[in-house]
């Protein structure tokens, strides 16, 4: 039994309508070749899937400029001819565009409002008028979020002062007296505080001293370093 027609339309299915274009693809690109190697043929095929994948067969002796070149000599017409003309419409537009803007800035700048009437000028004004409320809401944004910072940076300063005060009490000492760095310096210095003390007890209970002047003290001649 032969085969039945395949009704020609649109499938459907989507993973049956690419599997039938890729099968079928490749026997046309397989008949494309055949047509080249058996007659000598140029031949340039083209195809895009649905999903927009492009596929190419070209004959291995040309290659698809040069189709385009004999095609166009054949029909007597010009496709890059007719393609920069489109992208000459297309730059002009730009360029209208542009210039456009241009002039849109230069006018909120205070320049070239001669040619405008009152209907144009209230218009323009109700423009900067918006523009300028966007701006004064940034700037309070960032205002508000510069504050926001400066606040839980200082927060925190006084978290880490308040942790230092309680463990400088915890340890018995006096807070008035500041923090020292380094505790042989401060020790150090407690001690030639606490020898000068004696020093100065050692002169109250020894009036008798021979080189103890009245009212006075110690000479600078008396002093000695041990």
């Amino acid at each position: 039994m032969g085969r039945g027609k395949i009704e020609i339309k649109k499938i459907e299915n989507a993973t049956n309508r690419q599997v039938t274009y890729s099968k079928r693809r490749n026997g046309i690109f397989k008949k494309a070749q055949e047509l080249t190697v058996l007659c000598d043929a140029k031949v340039s095929l083209i195809m895009f899937s649905s999903t927009g994948k492009c596929h190419e067969y070209i004959s291995p002796t040309t290659s698809t400029k040069k189709i385009y070149d004999q095609y166009q000599k054949a029909l007597d017409v010009d496709l890059w001819n007719s393609h920069y003309e489109r992208m000459q419409e297309n730059l002009k537009k730009l360029k209208e565009i542009n210039n456009k803007l241009r002039r849109d800035i230069r006018q909120r700048m205070g320049e070239e409002l001669d040619d405008l009437n009152i209907g144009e000028l209230c218009a323009l004004e109700q423009k900067m008028d918006a523009a300028v409320e966007i701006v004064r809401e940034r700037k309070f944004h960032v205002i508000k979020t510069q504050t926001e910072t400066y606040r839980k940076k200082v927060k925190n300063l006084e978290q880490v002062y308040g942790d230092l005060m309680l463990a400088l009490e915890a340890r018995g000492e006096d807070p008035q007296y500041g923090l020292v760095d380094n505790e042989g310096d401060y020790e150090a210095a407690a001690s030639f505080a606490h020898g000068t003390a004696n020093l100065y007890t050692f002169s109250l209970h020894n009036p008798s001293h021979p080189n103890l002047h009245p009212g006075q003290g110690y000479g600078p001649h008396d002093l000695r370093l041990a």
